[in-house]
């Protein structure tokens, strides 16, 4: 029988690690190709983890809320034929190891790190001990003297892991404290091999300055999801980041309305796509941004980071009331067809749970349609690190004046009002107005008789 390796896979470019949040199969279980092993979370996608090839399930190598590295193996899969691990080395030993020498490693850095009063253990001429035997010995009260009178079933006579430990044990019956401390420096281990990752909000409760609410009886308590926490601080974070700053502008859209019904039934049958106003609207979003490159940065301390590709986020509601963010990657590339392809597929993964942790990364520029819930306008928070975000109202009939060369005169129009929201550290008011401006005039200059 083989053995066969499954990794954490790379989730997108900027996405080094995820929670384990549920093992969907357990140690003894038969699994094929493709059949969901695990569920995993980054900052806002929940995702599946599938089996790579046929077989059974021997082995787990995380728990439920570790934290995993990309590429790193999660667990062991039995199949027929050739194994893939070394012949002379079982999944055990090599687990065994790895969490030995990460073990030492990690007590090597608190070592350092840590300042305390315990006396120090050192190594001698004739004996070594490893910082992990050194640090077991420090937390456990274990002096110098005894120490070294310990008898070592290493090479060379060198105090283990196994002998130090058994040493505490024979003299006390709590043994409890041991594998405490083995936790501890697992816990270690793990934070002390971390790789420097991507800035990301921490899930910690949402703190108010006001006085704590008591709920009542006949009141209910209900735990916000982890999702809702890190939206929740993610908000908080950007107010107290950006100097919010919103310009608010109207814009006629009857003949995007009237274009839309007539050729929304022939787009359909022709290209197997729904047409929705999303699409036309993120393209005038992009041709915008290319047109004005300042609205398309991030800021980092007090440098301007001026980004190469345009990728909208599109805000997008789910069922439980949570808010995700796909990113259309390259907007201004797309044509009509492929940005209606691109929001369709988005928002469809979005609402069913089928997003990747990519489809969420890398936005540049944010646009959400709050006339969707009926609101005419709004005052959207950024979505860090970005610094604007377009709020798309309800379109309505209204009267309006219209203006000809015979003269002006009344008449029905479909109009809504675009809310542009953005962060007054980096973008002035000209700025600002003249980007929704830009956004209002492509819109406006609908050819009704466009082909697609």
């Amino acid at each position: 029988m083989a053995k066969f390796e499954l990794k954490l896979p790379k989730m997108g470019e900027s996405v080094a690690e995820a929670t384990i949040t549920s093992w969907l199969k357990e140690v003894g279980d038969t699994v094929e190709m493709d059949d969901a092993i695990l569920e995993i979370a980054t900052d806002k996608v929940d995702s599946e983890v599938p089996c790579e090839v046929d077989g059974i399930l021997i082995e787990k190598r995380f728990n439920v809320d570790d934290v995993v590295q990309v590429g790193e193996v999660i667990a062991i899969i039995e199949t027929e034929g050739d194994n893939h691990l070394n012949e002379n080395e079982s999944a055990t030993e090599i687990l065994e190891s790895e969490a030995e020498r990460a073990i030492e490693e990690a007590a090597q850095a608190v070592q350092v790190a840590k300042e305390t009063t315990t006396p120090i253990i050192a190594s001698s001429e004739s004996r070594f001990y490893s910082p992990l035997v050194k640090s077991i010995a420090k937390q456990e009260g274990i002096s110098q003297e005894e120490l070294d009178s310990i008898t070592g079933t290493g090479a060379e006579g060198r105090v283990t892991k196994d002998d130090i430990l058994a040493y505490v044990g024979s003299r006390s019956s709590i043994s409890n404290s041991i594998h405490a401390t083995i936790d501890t420096l697992d816990k270690n281990a793990l934070d002390v091999q971390k790789p420097i990752s991507m800035p990301k909000v921490e899930e910690k409760p949402v703190q108010s300055s006001f006085a704590n609410v008591v709920p009542k009886g006949e009141d209910d308590i209900i735990e916000m999801t982890r999702m809702g926490k890190i939206i929740a601080n993610h908000m908080v974070e950007s107010i107290q980041t950006s100097v919010h700053v919103q310009s608010y502008i109207e814009v006629d859209v009857t003949n995007i309305w009237n274009w839309r019904n007539k050729i929304k039934d022939g787009f359909k049958k022709r290209t197997g796509e729904n047409l929705t106003f999303t699409p036309i609207f993120m393209e005038a979003v992009a041709k915008a941004l290319h047109d004005f490159p300042m609205m398309n940065i991030s800021v980092q301390g007090d440098k301007i980071i001026k980004k190469k590709s345009i990728n909208l986020g599109m805000a997008t509601s789910l069922a439980d009331g949570n808010l995700i963010v796909p990113v259309i990657k390259n907007a201004d590339q797309l044509n009509l067809l492929g940005m209606a392809k691109q929001v369709n597929d988005l928002a469809n993964r979005a609402r069913n749970g089928k997003l990747r942790p990519d489809d969420t990364q890398g936005g540049t520029y944010t646009v959400t349609n709050i006339g969707g819930f009926g609101s005419i306008m709004g005052t959207p928070i950024i979505n860090q690190p970005q610094v604007g975000i377009l709020a798309i109202g309800a379109i309505r009939k209204v009267p309006a004046v219209i203006e000809t060369n015979e003269g002006d005169f009344i008449g029905i129009r479909h109009r809504m009002f675009l809310t542009h929201s953005y962060d007054h550290r980096v973008v002035n008011g000209a700025l600002g107005g003249e980007f929704v401006k830009r956004v209002k005039d492509y819109l406006e200059a609908w050819d009704p008789n466009r082909e697609i």
